[in-house]
């Protein structure tokens, strides 16, 4: 799965890697009286930072969460965060999106966690520092007419490297097929997209469980850690 993952750059770097609108700041404002968010510790129920096929210029903010335009409330939000690669043509919370509402999900790592241990891990590719997860997004009217766009991010059985963590890992797609995702119109030819990124590509490393609390936001979190053993240490 993909619970947690970093997007800590400028809005200067996506817009050169992905070719979009310049932002200084790339993450959306936080509520007044906040800290302004970094980007270490980008989590689900948030409202964060995509490229989508309608608007593929431009960095738009959508909620972490898919809400289906035709669900009755946004309860379930928290619970689609991810949509499995292998079922996304079948299931309805998912179908309608992958035939036509695609995006990309820029980040520069990602957090998994070992189920035996608890222990976070900080995955990258090792000569990419930004890179895209595949996404599906959705747009969906409250009761009270408050549009209010969503997203979830595609996962994949593991590669090599992420088994020895956790049985999924995120879809990330190779540079070159990224503008096929945002742009075909062929199903066949984007489930293919849907498959392990190559693990010779990627690394990972252990770092600080202050990860697992959200309000932590800062670079202590991709520090490399040595590994405890138990989730009370």
């Amino acid at each position: 799965m993909c619970g947690r993952f970093q997007l800590s750059v400028k809005g200067k770097e996506i817009s050169e890697r992905f070719l979009t609108e310049l932002f200084d700041e790339l993450h959306r404002p936080p509520a007044e009286g906040a800290k302004p968010p970094l980007g270490f510790n980008c989590a689900p129920m948030q409202w964060l930072p995509v490229i989508t096929n309608v608007e593929p210029h431009k960095i738009s903010h959508l909620r972490w969460g898919l809400v289906p335009s035709w669900a009755k409330d946004a309860s379930a939000a928290a619970i689609m965060i991810n949509s499995r690669a292998e079922t996304v043509r079948e299931k309805p919370s998912f179908r309608k999106a992958f035939a036509s509402r695609r995006c990309l999900v820029p980040s520069n790592g990602f957090y998994e966690w070992k189920k035996e241990t608890g222990q976070p891990y900080r995955i990258f590719l090792r000569n990419e520092k930004l890179f895209a997860m595949a996404g599906l997004w959705e747009q969906w009217i409250s009761p009270t007419g408050e549009i209010i766009r969503t997203f979830s991010i595609l996962t994949t059985e593991a590669n090599g490297l992420m088994r020895g963590v956790h049985h999924r890992m995120p879809v990330i797609l190779p540079r070159e097929k990224e503008q096929i995702w945002l742009k075909s119109f062929d199903e066949n030819e984007l489930e293919v997209l849907l498959s392990p990124y190559p693990e010779n590509e990627m690394d990972m490393y252990p770092v600080s469980r202050a990860v697992n609390n959200v309000r932590n936001d800062d670079e202590r979190l991709i520090r490399p850690e040595l590994p405890t053993s138990s989730l009370f240490d």
